[in-house]
Order: structure tokens, then C-alpha cells, then sequence
């Protein structure tokens, strides 16, 4: 253990803009709970290759001189949010300021590389007793679903702008062979997802999930005709725009549509890390309805976020930080429940590959940019609170990428002839 006193000049939230964000500035509190939730918090980094450092001096940590360091800014709320709800605390502890690191993503990836056993497993089964459960207005129905997508995507086009590429593509990358260039990667990325699903100039395709245009763009370009569906109007605008800026408006319709609703049948029908959105409940609608759209000798091209399928199984009804700050409702699969599910649905998975180093990459380039564009973020209306959500957002997911908890799979799949 290490006894020097380590300075950041970062600045906390002052009280009065918390108050606007609701339980920040004046969290729960649970005397037992915070005491139990100090003591492992310290049994934990103990073991870890970072450093806590609190108040007057004291530093706790396996990590050596130059290991991340987590600055414990306020012990006592700090320690009270981990208590009352841990998946949920953490991340509201550094939206609040209770504590801070300058570089996230280093500090974070240990503890995702430990993520199964940061609880003892004696503890494990008091889960049920402790884990929010997630509400029940965050349910995929199609009403649900639009109003999920309207928190996150439709926060703002100048917010996003502030951290993608110029291909507004928000998806992971797949970066080539000694190219760090973002664009060139989300480029790369789209061709392959084009490239499973077969699309040419003879095709006719449907996407599930517009984003902002890049995949439509890229696949009229090629000569296809492409339907793409999205339920988020700021997108479908800005979408639409770009469709007609890339002059290939004649063969790309964006609709605004929930995939459930679609009608008609293609060639050729792709997903890009829209399926996270679907839900459990409706993974079998989701794929169903693949199959119905897809006409015999069709084929799909789907890039989906996965997660250990154990780690799924006992997460799957939690409420975590990510679901009720920045994507309400999302889901993450794991590869036997997409191959399950396809299969249920009369699809054969006919090829697959994983990125998730990439998608490491995709977020570091995404962090970067978004602390760059910090002037322009606040610009657009967000305070200083809604920043430090996103880069802990940013980080945390990053963190799952390097340290292998989470993974990102391109699949083709084909409806037998």
C-alpha cells in the first residue's frame, strides 16, 4: 500500500446543476450498506493494478508508480452510492464528482477484466435482494421502443457530430492493417456487413436501423436499391439530407418505421447494433421478422454487441447504470442466443467474425474527440454533468472491449431457397 498524496486539478459539478439531474446531488443513503460497500471496494482494488487515492493522504491499490488512479473526491456519498445500488452508483458517483480519473478507460479495465468476481461469491446470491429491477416502461413494444430511441438518439445531430466521423457512422469500426484512420475503418466496416449480405447493383435491401445514412449511402453507391427504416425522427432528417447531399436520393427511401411494421419482400436485408435495442422478449420477433421480409436465397448481414452467455443469463433482468442514463431498454445478446434465434426463425448462419478489438479502438477514437469537441458539446446545450455521464459512458464501454467482457460479431445468415 502506498502512502503518497496524489493532486487532480479536475473540477466538480457545483450542487445547484445537480439538482437538476435527479438523486445526484442528494443520493440515498444506507449506514450498513455503505459500510459493507467500503469494505469491498477496498478488498477489491487491493487486488487490482490501480490506485485509490482518498482524502488526507491515503492510497489503496496494488498498482505501482505509474498505474491508473482513482481519486475518492467524497468518501462518504461516494461510498453510499455503491451501497444502495453498485451497478447503478458507480457511474452516478463520477457524474456527481464523488470521484474522478484522468484516464478512465486504463482505470476501468481492470475492473472489467474482473467483472465476475468483484463480488465474493458468498455475497452473490443477496444480488436479487440488491439489483433495481428494470422498469417496466422501458419494455420493447413498439410505443416502448420509440420512446427508448428518442432518449438517446434523438438528443441531438450536433451532439453526435461532435464525436463520429464524417460518415456520422456510430457502430464499431474495422480498422485495416496499420491504419488508424476512423473514417477509412467505418468505410471498411460497411463494405463487410455489404459484402456477407451479397448486395450489387441487381439488389434490393432492406436495413434495419438507419443511423444516419452512411450504410444506405454506401450501398446505392454500389447500385442497390435500399429501404431503410429508423424510429427516430432527428435521425431520419438529418439522414434523409445526407442521402441527398450523396446523390443517390433516387434509391435510398428512409422510412419512419418500427421493423415489426415492415412490409414487403428483399434480396437482401441488414443490421448494424440495432438488435441491442430489441429486448429478449422480442429477439424471436426480431428474427421472425427477418425471415418473413427475406425472400428464399436471401441474405442477411447483421453486426451485433455480445456478452458471455452466462454473464447474460444473470444479468439479463438487471437495471445498470447504461439503462437508465444512456440506452433505456437495451439488451446485449450473446453468440448462442443470436445463433439460437436465427435458427428458430428458419435462418442458417453461414459465416461470422468478431471486432471487438476494434471496437476498443472505435471508442478510444470516440472519447478523443468528444473531450476535443468539449465547446462544441456545451454549445449545443449540454452541461458539465451530461459530459462527464458521456466520457464514463465512452470509458466504461471501452473498457469491456479491451478487457474482453464484450465482444462486437458481423454474421451472414441466408432464408434456404
Amino acid at each position: 500500500m502506498a502512502t503518497a498524496s496524489i493532486q487532480d486539478t479536475t473540477l466538480l459539478p457545483d450542487t445547484e446543476r445537480l439538482l437538476r439531474w435527479p438523486g445526484l446531488a442528494i443520493p440515498d443513503e444506507s449506514p450498513t450498506r455503505a459500510w459493507l460497500a467500503e469494505r469491498l471496494f477496498r478488498r477489491t482494488v487491493r487486488r487490482l493494478p490501480v490506485r485509490a487515492a482518498f482524502p488526507g493522504g491515503e492510497v489503496v491499490g496494488a498498482g505501482g508508480p505509474g498505474s491508473p488512479v482513482m481519486r475518492i473526491v467524497r468518501p462518504v456519498t461516494f461510498f453510499h452510492r455503491l451501497g444502495i445500488d453498485a451497478k447503478i452508483g458507480f457511474g452516478e458517483a463520477y457524474m456527481a464528482g464523488d470521484w474522478t480519473s484522468r484516464d478512465l478507460a486504463d482505470l476501468l479495465t481492470p475492473f472489467a477484466e474482473r467483472i465476475t468476481t468483484l463480488v465474493p461469491r458468498a455475497l452473490q446470491p443477496l444480488r436479487r435482494w440488491v439489483d433495481a429491477a428494470r422498469p417496466t416502461d422501458e419494455r420493447n413494444t413498439v410505443e416502448g421502443a420509440r420512446t427508448n430511441i428518442h432518449r438517446h438518439y434523438d438528443l441531438s445531430n450536433e451532439m453526435f457530430e461532435s464525436f463520429l466521423d464524417d460518415s456520422m457512422t456510430y457502430s464499431s469500426a474495422w480498422f485495416p492493417a496499420g491504419c488508424d484512420d476512423l473514417h477509412a475503418a467505418q468505410l471498411r466496416k460497411i463494405d463487410g456487413i455489404l459484402d456477407l449480405a451479397g448486395v450489387d447493383a441487381d439488389t434490393h435491401v432492406l436495413e434495419i436501423g438507419s443511423g444516419w445514412g452512411a450504410l444506405a449511402i454506401r450501398a446505392a453507391r454500389r447500385g442497390a436499391r435500399v429501404t431503410t427504416l429508423t424510429i427516430s425522427p432527428e435521425q431520419r432528417t438529418l439522414a434523409e439530407q445526407r442521402i441527398k447531399e450523396a446523390g443517390v436520393a433516387d434509391r435510398v427511401q428512409v422510412l419512419l418505421r418500427d421493423y415489426r411494421d415492415a412490409q414487403g419482400q428483399y434480396d437482401a436485408v441488414v443490421s448494424v447494433e440495432m438488435i441491442e435495442a430489441v429486448g429478449d422478449e422480442y429477439w424471436p420477433t426480431y428474427f421472425a421478422t427477418i425471415a418473413r421480409l427475406l425472400r428464399p436465397g436471401g441474405r442477411v448481414g447483421l453486426q451485433a454487441i455480445t456478452m458471455p452467455h452466462d454473464r447474460m443469463l444473470a444479468t439479463r433482468r438487471s437495471h445498470t447504470w447504461i439503462h437508465k442514463y444512456v440506452f433505456p431498454g437495451g439488451q446485449l445478446l450473446s453468440v448462442p442466443a443470436v445463433l439460437d434465434n436465427a435458427a428458430a426463425a428458419g435462418l442458417d448462419v453461414t459465416d461470422r467474425h468478431s471486432l471487438g478489438s476494434h471496437y476498443a479502438r472505435t471508442l478510444r477514437h470516440w472519447h478523443d474527440r468528444f473531450a476535443a469537441n468539449a465547446d462544441r458539446v456545451a454549445a449545443a446545450g449540454f452541461d458539465p454533468t451530461f459530459r462527464r455521464m458521456w466520457e464514463f459512458y465512452l470509458a466504461y464501454c471501452e473498457a469491456g472491449f479491451r478487457a474482453g467482457y464484450l465482444d462486437v460479431w458481423q454474421f451472414a445468415m441466408t432464408r434456404p431457397a
